[in-house]
């Protein structure tokens, strides 16, 4: 193998269970945040839902 090469692959390997970690985390946390939002958006529509049938109440 190629000295540079042998010496690239030695400094980048052993630090990629801290990328891969890494990358986890951020996915984890992009997922948490969009079950998060989806949740509180479930909720406005269930509260609009009922301010719309209210309105047609109250209009009648």
């Amino acid at each position: 193998m190629n000295p540079v090469l042998e010496e690239i692959y030695s400094t980048i390997i052993p630090s990629a269970p801290f990328v891969i970690g890494a990358y986890a985390l951020v996915f984890l946390v992009l997922f948490a945040y969009v079950a998060f939002v989806l949740t509180k958006l479930k909720g406005v529509e269930r509260k609009m839902d009922a301010l719309e049938e209210r309105v047609e109440e109250l209009g009648k």
